[in-house]
């Protein structure tokens, strides 16, 4: 098993999965290209398409999928991807809070546009179900925990641009009735998450950061607060949802750990583990459109798709840090 070793994938899911056919739009991304890996695992003929601007052939080397290299903004290219394809797992986004203050109008053609793209060829190919990838970032400045009936509240054109999908998702499945389900990410990190972005997520960056000897860079006082959640929780909740029995109908479902740390802790924790506690945060003024504070409710997950972690945070950071001792000096 790539990269992570922590999930056997045919323990938890069987034979849910052979000889089905799947299209995993940015499958060559971070996420999914751990489903990628899983899908294969399970026996499942998957096919990715991915522009690689955000994702990497070599995350996918060796594991047995065809690429089309192609933008979901491309209708044709979609087309031909789908064709056959029982599940449609939807990753390929725009995926920073900063870059998408900078460049509104890019987000919303992407993710806005490119997930009406996703859902008109799923409906044309008569697939199963859809499963998009959603950002808990929709909330906003809602109190914690999280609950998926609480009033979207995006402070940023990225969760804008992913509550818009979601609500796509819920109309096609009324007006089409093409069943889908938007699962809503919870801050998640693992193998392979980029950190040399310039918006690199918080634990990639704090990552190299120390491993380049240099302190950690923290937006704001520190004690905002996430609820991170290693990628394998994310794949299996989308397996989850994939084999479900009922239709979904455009359900919302949080995807977290159920937990939550200071971005301050987890700075302490990132050094500690990679031996270097010496090298504390610099702080500098927090960014917009950043939130205070995020925490997932997970009962919904739990008595819709029967889901719960299966990887917390201490064994999830353990194995994505030494992930970057090995790849990033």
């Amino acid at each position: 098993m790539a990269d992570s070793g922590l999930s056997d994938w045919r323990e938890l899911h069987g034979e849910h999965f052979r000889q089905t056919r799947a299209l995993v739009t940015g499958g060559a991304g971070f996420i999914g290209s751990h489903l990628c890996r899983a899908l294969v695992e399970l026996g499942t003929s998957v096919i990715v398409i991915d522009n690689l601007r955000g994702g990497d052939r070599e995350n996918l080397s060796g594991v047995g999928v065809e690429l089309m290299e192609a933008s979901i903004l491309d209708a044709g290219a979609l087309a031909r991807s789908m064709a056959g394809a029982q599940f449609v797992f939807h990753l390929a986004a725009l995926g920073s809070v900063p870059a998408s203050v900078e460049r509104p109008r890019e987000f919303q053609d992407v993710n806005s546009n490119g997930t009406l793209n996703v859902l008109e060829a799923a409906r044309e190919a008569k697939v199963a179900r859809v499963m998009f990838s959603a950002s808990s970032s929709a909330y906003g400045e809602n109190p914690v925990p999280w609950v998926e009936t609480m009033p979207p509240l995006p402070r940023s054109p990225y969760a804008a641009t992913k509550l818009a999908g979601e609500g796509l998702l819920r109309a096609y499945s009324a007006s089409y009735g093409v069943d889908t389900v938007s699962l809503r990410y919870f801050n998640i990190f693992g193998p392979r998450q980029n950190a040399n972005s310039a918006y690199a997520a918080v634990i990639a960056a704090f990552a190299k950061a120390i491993l380049s000897d240099k302190k950690p860079i923290i937006y704001g006082d520190g004690e905002q607060s996430r609820d991170f959640t290693y990628v394998d929780n994310a794949v299996h909740a989308n397996l989850l949802a994939a084999r479900h029995r009922s239709r979904l109908e455009g359900e919302v479902i949080n995807v977290g750990c159920g937990g939550r740390v200071t971005v301050n802790e987890l700075a302490k924790l990132v050094a500690s583990t990679l031996g270097k506690p010496h090298l504390t945060p610099t702080h500098l003024p927090e960014r917009a459109g950043d939130i205070r504070h995020s925490f997932a409710d997970l009962a919904r997950a739990a008595a819709t798709l029967n889901y719960c972690p299966i990887v917390d945070l201490t064994r999830g950071l353990e194995s994505t840090l030494e992930w970057y001792r090995q790849t990033v000096v």
